[in-house]
């Protein structure tokens, strides 16, 4: 639900998503979606999970992308090196894309998007084994709404890190 009380499905994208019509105002986010997200999906590269209004399931109102991804220890912030395991590479989850289609946007739904995203992905983490969240944002001002969301970025980079441990605290009863 968002601030005006529409009600929102989240879903992986589908055949029925009109990917067409989405437009986010970042080209590369545009593209993605109407260009590469199915054929990810198919492929097994990336799941690719839609916010729709319950009352419009075709309209895509955004999307994220999760795939699984491995860094370098030495490349997580002290911060958050206390909470990984100590192998050659870390386990973790990237979020590779989220967007809000541009007559959605200002309403929350970036907000709730995150939300959704760190929750399927700490659903995931049981599974596919992932001790935190990657964000790479593309810009400036995505870096700051990652950081206003608790992730911690990396020294000179767009790269930011949400740990597990820190997402069970948000998504746990």
């Amino acid at each position: 639900m968002d601030a005006d009380g529409e009600l929102f499905q989240l879903e992986p994208l589908g055949k029925l998503h009109d990917r067409t019509g989405f437009d986010c105002g970042v080209e590369s986010l545009d593209l993605y979606l109407k260009t590469q997200a199915s054929q990810d999906m198919r492929r097994k590269a990336n799941a690719v999970f839609v916010l729709t209004p319950v009352d419009s399931p075709g309209l895509i109102a955004g999307f994220f992308t999760l795939c699984a991804y491995g860094l370098a220890p030495g490349a997580v912030p002290e911060s958050a090196r206390k909470h990984i395991p100590r192998y050659p590479m870390v386990s973790a989850t990237l979020l590779g894309r989220i967007a809000v289609s541009s007559q959605f946007q200002g309403r929350g739904l970036g907000s709730l998007l995150l939300a959704k995203a760190l929750a399927k992905a700490y659903e995931n983490a049981a599974q596919v084994g992932s001790s935190m969240v990657v964000a790479d944002a593309i810009s400036e001002a995505a870096a700051k709404f990652y950081g206003s969301h608790g992730f911690i970025r990396l020294p000179e980079s767009m790269r930011l890190v949400l740990p597990m441990r820190t997402i069970a605290a948000l998504v746990e009863p």
